[in-house]
């Protein structure tokens, strides 16, 4: 894997002409609130849930989208928003350990800054909901031991024409398989299903406040996430308000 994420590297500054149109879906130089402080020590905040429940399914996830998981996943990311038109949220990590999953770690969290949809579209501003796969990786900062192929790139950094608290949103990066190609870089602008359908959507850094559309958490979070999500384990993110999530 580490082969790939160094072709990448080599290929990531033919898409930086491109990469700006698709940072738009998962940040703007509108959002307000200042930078979200990491973790002073990385766990300390999240130990409290760190505690091995045995579960045969993931908590509070309905059967439609519990459905949904493929059954090779053993790394599971539930993002839990807290309503549908709330840009709050909460990130969980459940591990499967034979038949059962243990919630691993979890993190506050923000979403789209208008909420949820399950339709959704370039520039309405909420995260889609559903289940997708977790493939690819990158950002401005050097691979900090990630599993998932990785594209290190100055191409990621966020315009400097946006708010300060957003020029770090994009250190870090994992795509979210939501109308994209998998096996490329993040910054990959190619949407299969058209652009009206909005892609581009990451699990990033948090600036304090919603997003465009992607899942934010913080850095301590995603360096964790990015060492800890194996494609072997085929992870996959469920994510949503809370009401959809269950139903």
């Amino acid at each position: 894997m580490r082969g790939a994420g160094a072709v990448r590297t080599a290929v990531a500054g033919a898409a930086c002409g491109v990469l700006l149109m698709s940072l738009t879906s998962c940040g703007s130089s509108g959002d307000g609130g200042s930078a979200q402080k990491d973790d002073a020590t990385p766990g300390q905040a999240q130990r409290a849930d760190t505690r091995a429940v045995d579960l045969k399914r993931i908590p509070h996830v309905g059967d439609r989208l519990q459905s949904q998981i493929p059954a090779k996943s053993r790394q599971v990311v539930a993002v839990y928003g807290e309503g549908r038109d709330s840009a709050e949220s909460t990130v969980v990590l459940y591990t499967k350990q034979g038949t059962t999953w243990d919630r691993t770690r979890s993190w506050p969290a923000h979403n789209g800054k208008k909420g949820w949809t399950t339709d959704h579209h370039e520039g309405d501003k909420r995260s889609p909901v559903g289940v997708f796969t977790l493939t690819d990786a990158g950002g401005v900062l050097p691979d900090p031991g990630a599993k998932l192929p990785y594209t290190e790139s100055a191409s990621f950094q966020a315009p400097h024409y946006w708010a300060k608290s957003h020029w770090h949103d994009f250190d870090y990066v994992i795509a979210i398989d939501y109308n994209r190609v998998k096996g490329t870089s993040p910054s990959d602008p190619t949407r299969p299903e058209g652009q009206s359908k909005g892609g581009s959507i990451w699990l990033h850094m948090d600036h304090g406040s919603g997003t465009s559309a992607c899942v934010s958490l913080s850095k301590s979070g995603m360096s964790y996430l990015l060492r800890t999500l194996d494609p072997e384990q085929h992870p996959v993110v469920v994510m949503g308000d809370k009401a959809e999530l269950k139903a």
